[in-house]
This record gives structure tokens, C-alpha cells and sequence, in this order.
């Protein structure tokens, strides 16, 4: 009878504790994984000009590729000036328009000037998916990441 109380309470042990240990391993999971992501080398590019726009991407694609795939670094563009044109939906070339969505998919993230958009009278959905807006300025936006850590590039 003793060894039956005695397995019984250890089995409600066990099973008392069994999602406390799920939650505290999925809880170092997240913890591991927002480490490993602050710990990768970040990247924010600054484009401006709108005939580098097409060089501006070809360097992101290659640089990703560069460094062994999106998962190993972190990359940001900020676009303001004459440059936010081209990703514009109305403007954007099918290529200019694919390659932004590729590198959306790889994780990039497409920072639009505030300012810009009011010179050029546009607004977030008139520009291609993936957008989020700089709302101090893309200048303040390239400043704020390289704060954080980023490395800047203006191909």
C-alpha cells in the first residue's frame, strides 16, 4: 500500500509539473531565440536615389547571399526622396516589384520616409506590400537603427 501512495503521488508530481517544464522550455526557446536574433549582424541601406534603386537590391539579394542566407543577418532599407517612386504600385517595375517582395520574404524591412510620401501625396497602400512608415523621417528612421546597432550603407 505504501509503494502505491508512494508511486501515485509521484505520478501527480510528475504530472503537476509536466506543463510548468513545457512553459519554462518554451519560454527559453523564445528568450535563446530573441538572443541568437540580437546577436546577428544588422544592416540598415539608405536609398535616396532613383536610379540606384535596382543597384540598391542586387546589393541586399547579395549580401544576404553573401552571408549565408537571410537567417544570419538582419537588414533594413530606408527609402525617401525620389527613390520612393519607384515602389510606388502605380510606378513599380514588375522587377523592381518582384525583387522587393523576394527580399520582404527574406526579411527585409522596407522603411518609407513620412515625409516623402506627403511631398509625393502618397499613402501606405499605395505603395508595395511589406511597407511600414519612418512617421519621424527617414533620416531620424537611419539614425534610430544605427542606434540600435545597425551598420549604414549608402551604395
Amino acid at each position: 500500500m505504501l509503494r502505491r501512495n508512494f508511486l501515485t503521488g509521484a505520478f501527480k508530481v510528475a504530472c503537476a509539473t509536466a506543463p510548468i517544464s513545457a512553459v519554462a522550455v518554451e519560454s527559453l526557446n523564445v528568450e535563446e531565440a530573441e538572443a541568437d536574433d540580437a546577436q546577428l549582424p544588422r544592416v540598415v541601406y539608405h536609398l535616396s536615389d532613383l536610379d540606384k534603386v535596382d543597384f540598391v537590391l542586387g546589393n541586399i539579394h547579395n549580401h544576404y547571399a553573401g552571408m549565408g542566407g537571410p537567417s544570419h543577418v538582419k537588414i533594413a532599407l530606408v527609402v525617401h526622396g525620389p527613390a520612393l517612386k519607384a515602389f510606388q504600385t502605380a510606378a513599380a517595375t514588375p522587377d523592381v516589384a518582384k525583387r522587393a517582395g523576394e527580399l520582404r520574404g527574406d526579411g527585409l524591412e522596407l522603411n518609407a520616409c513620412i515625409n516623402t510620401m506627403r511631398a509625393q501625396n502618397v499613402t501606405l497602400k499605395d505603395l508595395l506590400p511589406g511597407f511600414i512608415v519612418a512617421e519621424k523621417g527617414g533620416v531620424v528612421r537611419l539614425a534610430e537603427l544605427q542606434s540600435q546597432g545597425y551598420a549604414y550603407l549608402r551604395p
